[in-house]
């Protein structure tokens, strides 16, 4: 990999390991469901003008506006408002591995067993997890858990999906989720407007943060990487996100450190890598680099 896409790398999962900073920030002045529905309205207002669809890919945008929109985004922002960055962070990285059970269930695509022992370990981080006083009851658990499969659930609908273009998908799921996360908000909760009037400069920070950088800028940067490079030796660089927030979560915004928060995360990022880095085509890429045209 070139010196600068490798720097350019890990910037896309800083940026995405700081976006949970910013949700935190944003969730201090604004109500979770409602700074989801200012996130989605602000994508949809930057993409939707240069992106078209057709009838055929209307259907599935509309499935993943909830699977993705609603069940991913809304409840990780409910969850994060009762835990902290990091724990957020790490709790939702299982949707790599949930992904992958699903794929085998419902598509029956075959895991080996090197993958389902990875599996395993990183769903016993959870249970370590659980133990954390970072996470105050066993229902905001149960909400992280159901963001993580929100996103699952989604990765299979793309995947039956017809082709649709990564920023048109970004695009059309927020424009499409905007009434339902809109509706969810108006049910749930209240003086959001009055909230959004009186917001300081972390909750603009965290709709525009967590919108245009981490939605749009990171995601534009990251798919022009896979188009350049093999997915294997890309994707393993995702697995830094929630190491680097919890990080990020302990130097910004203070956040604490208990052993079984150090376990646990160790467990679900040790676990999801053995699962998903392909050993032998990483060893195939470093024997036999990609030849670049000059």
């Amino acid at each position: 990999m070139a010196v600068r896409h490798f720097f350019m790398v890990l910037m896309v999962v800083s940026i995405w390991a700081f976006n949970n900073v910013a949700v935190k920030w944003g969730l201090l002045e604004l109500p979770p469901l409602f700074l989801t529905w200012m996130r989605f309205v602000v994508v949809a207002i930057v993409l939707i003008p240069f992106c078209r669809i057709n009838r055929q890919q209307l259907p599935w945008l509309l499935t993943l506006a909830f699977t993705f929109g609603f069940m991913h985004f809304s409840l990780l922002f409910v969850g994060m408002r009762y835990t902290d960055a990091g724990t957020g962070a790490i709790v939702v990285q299982l949707g790599t591995p949930i992904a992958m059970l699903l794929a085998m269930v419902i598509l029956k695509e075959k895991l080996r067993l090197v993958q389902l022992i990875g599996i395993a370990i990183s769903l016993s981080g959870v249970a370590v997890l659980s133990g954390s006083p970072t996470i105050p009851a066993w229902w905001v658990l149960c909400i992280l858990l159901c963001s993580a499969f929100g996103w699952a659930i989604s990765n299979m609908i793309v995947k039956k999906s017809p082709p649709i273009k990564p920023l048109t998908l970004t695009g059309w799921i927020s424009f499409l989720a905007v009434p339902i996360v809109g509706a969810a908000s108006w049910l749930t909760e209240s003086q959001q407007f009055y909230a959004l009037s009186h917001a300081g400069w972390r909750g603009w920070f965290g709709i525009l943060y967590s919108a245009i950088a981490s939605s749009i800028v990171a995601y534009t940067l990251w798919y022009a990487l896979l188009k350049k490079y093999n997915v294997n030796l890309i994707m393993p660089y995702s697995l830094l996100t929630p190491v680097l927030a919890v990080l990020m979560g302990v130097l910004v915004l203070g956040d604490s450190m208990n052993s079984f928060k150090i376990l646990g995360a160790s467990l679900v990022i040790l676990g999801t890598a053995i699962a998903v880095i392909n050993l032998r085509n990483l060893r195939m890429h470093a024997r036999f680099p990609r030849l670049r045209r000059r």
